[in-house]
């Protein structure tokens, strides 16, 4: 039957499941009564001229004179369209009234509209700046992330919220940030919907750039977590920590090829690789590890391969910038 179909037909428009399910009705018993339509929704009169009322206000639904009230629906694909067109203009008129509050708010905050540089003290007050700069970017967002955290770092709700908005998300992540099977698991998970990550062996610092219009670093770089912090605003100094970022991703290395190169290397040819970085000689690397010569050329083209080096001093820089040694 048609009134059994979803009962969250209507909810884009913003009607709710019983119009949904009452406009359905009407639809199948064109010029009901009121207690027609009451039952065949089992409910009564009563409950239901609201929703007759919200529909006939929507233009969905017209009342018909005479009496006892009969009720019509409008052809779907004429009403809908409609209503859609006349939601959508409502979502605008919205967003303008948003945009001219986010001005007022920001004012109010700073103070000073015009101020470049705002010092954020107190955890909750950087926690809620960091999530306001979030919620906020339209195109990008770039980040340098490191331990200590305020919240557990296996919860970042509004960043999968940005990625599906399609903002761009790049992310610097300290190598040591990354340690243990759960972290890197959700840091995979961040990449599967979108995330572009790297990592760097000691970037012992914390960064947050929206839309090249706004920034947040730490007052300070330490052993716990920061309860100051500095805010910028589209200035030279923006520009510098926007170069700065730039500079440290073109150093940093692709977390996904990382992790595939690391699981290429069991514990032995990294052992082995440590060796080559430390300039030790076939002939002490073969007596230490207990292989033959055939054993550690064969493990060493393996090593070149997976890092995509030509010798095995480039082997070794390419593992000191993964940060594996």
């Amino acid at each position: 039957m048609l009134c059994a179909m979803p009962d969250a037909l209507l909810e884009p428009v913003g009607l709710g499941a019983a119009e949904s399910t009452l406009y359905l009705c009407v639809l199948a018993a064109p010029r009901g009564t009121t207690a027609e339509l009451a039952a065949a929704v089992d409910s009564t009169p009563a409950r239901i001229r609201p929703c007759l009322r919200r529909l006939v206000d929507s233009g969905l639904v017209t009342r018909l004179s005479g009496s006892p009230a009969r009720y019509t629906a409008a052809p779907p694909e004429v009403a809908v369209d409609a209503l859609v067109a006349s939601r959508q203009e409502d979502l605008e008129r919205f967003r303008t009234h948003a945009r001219a509050l986010a001005a007022r708010f920001q004012s109010a905050v700073t103070g000073v509209a015009g101020d470049l540089v705002e010092l954020i003290e107190g955890p909750t007050q950087i926690r809620h700046r960091v999530e306001q700069m979030q919620l906020g970017a339209e195109r990008e967002m770039k980040v340098v992330d490191c331990p200590p955290y305020f919240d557990s770092p296996l919860a970042n709700p509004i960043e999968f919220q940005l990625l599906r908005r399609g903002v761009s998300c790049q992310v610097i992540y300290d190598a040591s940030g990354l340690e243990g099977k759960q972290r890197m698991d959700f840091t995979m998970a961040c990449i599967a919907a979108g995330e572009q990550a790297r990592s760097l062996p000691a970037v012992r610092m914390k960064m947050l750039i929206a839309d090249q219009r706004q920034a947040m670093i730490p007052l300070s770089f330490g052993a716990t977590a920061p309860t100051a912090a500095i805010f910028v605003r589209a200035s030279p100094l923006l520009t510098t920590l926007s170069t700065c970022f730039d500079l440290l991703w073109e150093r940093a290395v692709p977390i996904a090829a990382t992790r595939v190169a690391q699981e290429l290397l069991d514990e032995r040819d990294r052992e082995l690789l440590t060796m080559l970085a430390g300039g030790a000689k076939d002939a002490a690397i073969i007596r230490a590890l207990g292989i033959t010569q055939r054993t550690m050329t064969r493990r060493v083209g393996h090593i070149l391969e997976v890092l995509d080096a030509k010798t095995r001093f480039q082997a070794g820089l390419q593992a000191a910038r993964r940060g594996w040694l």
